[in-house]
C-alpha cells in the first residue's frame, strides 16, 4: 500500500512558471492518496490569479498564506496544513519529470532513509543561461555535490529539494524560519545528527531554470555564501573542505594584487587562477568558452565575497 503523499510548494512572484509546475505534479500519477498546498508569498504579479484559477479545477489543490514570503516560513506552513506521511519538496519554477514522486517514495520505502532526492538539471534558453546550466553541473563551478554533477547512488549530505518522511522532519523541528538561504542544507544536517540517512537517487532529475544575467548570477551567489557562513555558525562540524576553496583564493587573489607592485611573481596567483578558469571552460564545453571565463569566477568571486563579509 501506498503512503499518502504531500506536495509542499512556496511561492512568490511565480506567475510565469506557477501552471506549468503544478500541472507537471498533477500528471504524476501517483497511486496513493495525494494533495498539493501553495504556501503564497506576497507577490506582486499575477501568482495569486494564477493559483486561484488552478485551484478551480483541481480539489486535490488548496493554498495557505506565506505574509512574509520567505521560503522555509512557507514551506513549515504547507507542512503543518497538509498530513500526508510523505512531503515532497516542490518549488514554484522547479518541473517535476513524469513518475517523480512514485520513484522518490519508492527508494525511500527501499533504502529507509528520511530524505531522497536527485539531480538538480539545470536547462537554459538563452546562450547565456545554457553556459551557465553547464557550469552548474560542473566540479569546477559547484565543487563536485552529487545533486549538481550527479554520481552513484548512495548516502550523502545534501540533496535537491527533498523527499520526506513528515515524522522525521517533524521530530527534529521542521525548516529553520531564520535561513532565507540554505535551509534545506541545515535541515539535512539536523536529519543526520538525528540519526537519519539522506539518499541520492540519480534517477530523481528536476529541471531548475537558472538565473538570466551575470547580474543576477553574482546576487545569487553573494546570498549562497553569506547563508552558508550562518549555517557553519550554527554547525561548526558541517563545514567541508571545498567550502574552504573560494574564500582562500579571493584572499589569495587580492593579497596577490596588492603585493605585485612590489613583488612581481605574486602575479601569479590570479594567473594561475585564470588558467585554471580558461582550461575548465575549455574542458567543459568549448563553445561556451567566453562565457563560462565570465560564470566560473563571477560564481566563485561572489559566493567568497559573501562567505567572507556578509552578516546576519
Amino acid at each position: 500500500m501506498w503512503p499518502s503523499v504531500s506536495v509542499v510548494m512556496p511561492v512568490l512572484n511565480e506567475e510565469r512558471h506557477l501552471e506549468h509546475a503544478v500541472r507537471a505534479i498533477f500528471e504524476q500519477n501517483y497511486p496513493g492518496p495525494f494533495e498539493v498546498c501553495l504556501a503564497l508569498g506576497p507577490s506582486t504579479d499575477r501568482t495569486h490569479d494564477v493559483a486561484a484559477r488552478l485551484q478551480q479545477n483541481e480539489p486535490r489543490l488548496r493554498t495557505v498564506a506565506n505574509p512574509s514570503g520567505k521560503t522555509p516560513a512557507g514551506l513549515n506552513a504547507a507542512i503543518r496544513a497538509t498530513s500526508g506521511e510523505i512531503v515532497v519538496r516542490v518549488d514554484g519554477h522547479a518541473v517535476l519529470p513524469p513518475g517523480y514522486i512514485t520513484r522518490a517514495v519508492d527508494t525511500l520505502q527501499r533504502t529507509g532513509a528520511v530524505n531522497v532526492g536527485g539531480v538538480q538539471k539545470a536547462v537554459g534558453t538563452t546562450p547565456f543561461e545554457q553556459a551557465l546550466a553547464v557550469a552548474m553541473a560542473s566540479p569546477f563551478g559547484m565543487g563536485g555535490a552529487k545533486f549538481h554533477t550527479g554520481g552513484a547512488e548512495g548516502s550523502v549530505d545534501t540533496v535537491f529539494l527533498g523527499v520526506f518522511r513528515r515524522q522525521a522532519i517533524e521530530s527534529v523541528g521542521l525548516f529553520d524560519e531564520t535561513l532565507v538561504r540554505n535551509q534545506d542544507y541545515e535541515l539535512n544536517i539536523r536529519l543526520r545528527k538525528a540519526g537519519g540517512v539522506i539518499w541520492f537517487d540519480p534517477t530523481l532529475e528536476v529541471t531548475y531554470r537558472p538565473r538570466p544575467t551575470l547580474r543576477a548570477l553574482a546576487r545569487q551567489f553573494v546570498e549562497y555564501g553569506a547563508w552558508k557562513r550562518h549555517v557553519l555558525t550554527l554547525h561548526p562540524g558541517s563545514l567541508k573542505a571545498r567550502q574552504v576553496v573560494p574564500p582562500f583564493a579571493l584572499v589569495a587573489i587580492v593579497v596577490a594584487l596588492v603585493a605585485s607592485p612590489w613583488f612581481p611573481l605574486a602575479l601569479m596567483v590570479p594567473g594561475a587562477y585564470a588558467l585554471a578558469v580558461l582550461g575548465a571552460s575549455l574542458a567543459t564545453a568549448p563553445r561556451h568558452v567566453l562565457r563560462l571565463a565570465l560564470v566560473f569566477p563571477t560564481m566563485h568571486m561572489s559566493w567568497a565575497w559573501g562567505f567572507l563579509t556578509r552578516r546576519h
